[in-house]
């Protein structure tokens, strides 16, 4: 079987064997360049948020992926009291935390923690698509979550960040 030769002008009769030789290339943590992107989580979807803005943390996005690095982005996310929770969760669902000691369990409905600490709720949901381990507490750094819609990253001139289907639909019932 002949294999082909390098394309080049100077193909001899030894090197008609010789093929092309492909280079796979490490990203290094100095070849990450990071930028700060700023998402409206008004009217959004927790879910669909929170797995938009963790595949931005992990750099999933970037072509120069590893997954072994922490090779993502910076967001921030505003308006997170105005987020939306589908179907009965906010009635329904418990957010719960203990703190080791017996009897210390404690449960709270995701209603009134988006009253009370609604940043909480977002942060929860995103650092849960997270990796577990030390890179994904590396991850979860690059994340600042704000209830209103003023931060005080406005230093980094964030990008801002819109993610399709994540609104919630005109039509939606629930």
């Amino acid at each position: 079987m002949i294999l082909s030769c390098v394309l080049s002008a100077q193909c001899a009769d030894n090197d008609r064997y010789s093929v092309r030789i492909m280079k796979t290339v490490a990203t290094k943590q100095s070849d990450i360049t990071r930028q700060w992107f700023v998402v409206d989580a008004s009217d959004m979807v927790l879910g669909r948020l929170a797995t938009e803005v963790a595949t931005i943390l992990k750099g999933k996005h970037k072509t120069a992926y590893s997954p072994y690095l922490d090779c993502g982005d910076h967001v921030i996310v505003v308006n997170a009291s105005k987020v939306v929770l589908t179907s009965n969760k906010a009635e329904r669902k418990y957010a719960y935390r203990h703190s080791g000691y017996p009897g210390s369990l404690r449960a709270s409905l995701y209603k009134d923690l988006l009253e009370e600490k609604p940043e909480f709720v977002v942060e929860k949901a995103i650092k849960g698509m997270l990796p577990k381990g030390p890179l994904g507490r590396k991850m979860a750094k690059k994340l600042k979550v704000y209830g209103g819609s003023t931060h005080p990253h406005q230093a980094q001139n964030a990008l801002p960040l819109e993610f399709s289907g994540a609104r919630k639909s005109q039509d939606y019932v629930g």
